[in-house]
């Protein structure tokens, strides 16, 4: 009965995801005819929605230049640094929270007050820290990334079974066992899901930085191409890092295990 049962829903989830599926890619279809008819129906100023075969044209020659993908390391190694750093001082600040009501009555309010600001508003103050190089883009990616993983991680840290914590102290184990053996298993899914959106900010943090003062990265090569109105580049550099950002976004996941969880 169990076996039936199995290949009752598993006959069920078939058609279901292959609606999914249609769906998406009607959609997608959509968007791109509707983009498509936009580029040629003459309501707009030239090349503000070029057409999708001159942006593809820019997309291919883009990926035959050597600069862009030094740009483009630029760009990567900003990113992951910041995830570096954000991520690790955001899951540190989270399980001290999550683990002392104390610290958490008094510093987590800030979190949640600083956590939706902008952060671009501190760019200037970064720049006289850490200069107009790549350290005050890192840093503005650190801070927007710190936020969504430490409260992601603090609220982890409660929702832990009670009883996972008991065995560790019964086994007398260390903080640091306890953070590596208990904690960080037990929190695995807080801890991806705000390194997805950690990511997201970061992302965003970078190239903000970059469009405002720099000299290398896609950001600049995205407000250079803006300023001479190369409509077409622009919107090809935008579609390698939407695509770059999937990726990224599905290797975390894949990474968490959060991929292979079951639907309903």
């Amino acid at each position: 009965m169990a076996a039936t049962g199995r290949l009752t829903q598993g006959a069920v989830r078939a058609p279901a995801a292959s609606a999914v599926t249609l769906l998406r890619a009607a959609i997608i279809l959509a968007v791109l005819a509707v983009w498509e008819f936009l580029a040629h129906s003459g309501w707009l100023y030239r090349d503000v929605v070029p057409s999708l075969l001159s942006i593809l044209r820019a997309l291919l020659d883009l990926l035959g230049h050597a600069s862009f993908y030094r740009n483009l390391g630029v760009t990567l190694a900003e990113i992951g640094a910041a995830m570096l750093i954000g991520g690790l001082s955001g899951i540190a600040v989270g399980i001290l929270l999550g683990a002392n009501r104390f610290l958490a009555r008094a510093f987590e309010s800030y979190l949640y007050y600083l956590g939706p600001t902008p952060k671009i508003i501190f760019f200037p103050v970064l720049i006289m820290w850490f200069g107009v190089g790549s350290e005050s883009k890192v840093a503005l990616g650190t801070l927007s990334c710190f936020f969504p993983v430490a409260l992601s991680v603090a609220a982890g840290m409660r929702a832990i079974d009670k009883v996972l914590i008991r065995v560790g102290d019964s086994f007398r184990a260390s903080t640091w066992q306890m953070i590596m053996k208990i904690y960080l298993p037990a929190m695995r899914h807080p801890i991806i899901n705000g390194a997805r959106l950690g990511l997201g900010v970061a992302l965003i943090g970078v190239l903000l930085a970059e469009t405002k003062l720099s000299s290398a990265g896609i950001g600049f090569l995205i407000i250079q191409a803006y300023s001479v109105f190369d409509m077409p580049r622009m919107y090809a550099m935008l579609i390698v890092l939407f695509v770059l950002a999937i990726g990224a976004n599905a290797l975390i996941g894949r990474l968490g295990g959060l991929d292979s969880i079951k639907r309903v």
